[in-house]
């Protein structure tokens, strides 16, 4: 099937799965995650409607938003420090912010762009030690640190589930999400964008994420791979 049929048909799931579950579709964004594609099938993809694209790598995410400067460009990968200042020019959103020392830098880096950098804070829900994410009980943490910046605004929280069970992975979204709703409440932000985002769900467990709430969703495979089924 041809990229934008792909993209198509997911979106269309994505739709009805939001009204099976109550809600807007409307309120969940679809990423269609490029990090491994070709830059013309990027451009079938935008063809078909796709604006939103994650990538996982700087020099990417460099090439992509130069490509197609037009485009929201998501960083969805590991943040290293020295990579900041090439990321934060090109980011719509960081999603896998996690560690208290990239905050300085990432205010730096969106100081000197003129911007101010949307971020997520990335969360080890599940606990795996293959996974980065900062422990739950570290995020009111990593809140407070957000606080010393004129730049960086915490837009929401990231994580990635366990593959192989999807009622595991249902747990950890909902987990997030219970977490997300406590800090809400404690920190009790005028800004309503605060806290707003929930990014999770990949192209095999997304359904779940949308029914416990994610208002972001990351998929590549299911977009841009042939082979998924």
């Amino acid at each position: 099937m041809p990229i934008g049929a792909q993209y198509l048909e997911v979106a269309a799931h994505l739709a009805d799965v939001c009204r099976s579950c109550g809600r807007d579709p409307h309120d969940v964004k679809l990423i269609a995650v490029s990090k491994t594609v070709e830059a013309p099938r990027i451009q079938e993809a935008i063809d078909a409607g796709a604006h939103v694209f994650g990538e996982n790598r700087p020099d990417q995410i460099m090439d992509r938003h130069a490509r197609y400067p037009h485009e929201e460009w998501h960083f969805i990968g590991n943040v290293q420090s020295r990579r900041i200042k090439d990321i934060v020019p090109c980011a719509a959103l960081i999603h896998s912010v996690y560690e208290e020392h990239h905050l300085a830098r990432i205010e730096r880096a969106a100081q000197e762009a003129g911007k101010v950098q949307d971020i997520l804070i990335e969360v080890n829900v599940s606990g795996e030690e293959s996974k980065g994410g900062a422990a739950p009980q570290e995020v009111p943490r990593l809140l407070r640190a957000t606080e010393a910046f004129d730049h960086v605004r915490v837009r929401g929280l990231m994580t990635m589930a366990p593959q192989g069970d999807l009622d595991v992975a249902e747990r950890c979204f909902a987990d997030l999400r219970e977490l997300r709703d406590r800090m809400r409440v404690e920190w009790d932000s005028p800004d309503a964008a605060f806290l707003s985002e929930l990014s999770m769900g990949m192209s095999e467990d997304w359904e779940r994420a949308v029914a416990q709430g994610a208002t972001m969703v990351r998929i590549g495979r299911a977009i841009f791979s042939e082979d998924f089924a």
